[in-house]
């Protein structure tokens, strides 16, 4: 059985920095690209970042360049999401996933977490 397992989310001013960790079980996961999402109240999931299976490219939204960080340990199985220069406009609960087979049919078929609360303060 497949598990995503987001830690990390807190309460944190602007300006600050804090670092999501995503645990994954039950697959080869360096075999499949991993990535981040978000969701604030009142709004669709968006895509936040994503990373290949191999660890070489990753790929981000417009609205994190240049602040956020993804990377993975492959021997950990687990993604990462620095989070740098933080803005109240990055409040939201943040979800690790991985596609059961194209990352472009993630969102209707792939593996989620519970979602971490990332609450910043201005």
């Amino acid at each position: 059985q497949v598990q995503m397992v987001e830690s990390g989310g807190g309460l944190v001013q602007a300006g600050g920095s804090l670092r999501l960790s995503c645990a994954a079980s039950g697959r080869t996961f360096s075999s499949y690209a991993m990535g981040w999402f978000r969701q604030a109240p009142g709004k669709e999931r968006e895509f936040v970042a994503a990373i290949r299976g191999s660890g070489r490219n990753t790929y981000y939204a417009d609205s994190v360049k240049g602040r956020f960080t993804i990377s993975r340990d492959k021997a950990k199985n687990t993604v990462y999401l620095q989070l740098n220069s933080l803005k109240p406009e990055d409040t939201a609960i943040y979800y690790c996933a991985t596609p059961c087979g194209k990352w472009e049919e993630i969102r209707a078929n792939g593996y989620w977490g519970q979602g971490t609360q990332v609450t910043v303060s201005a």
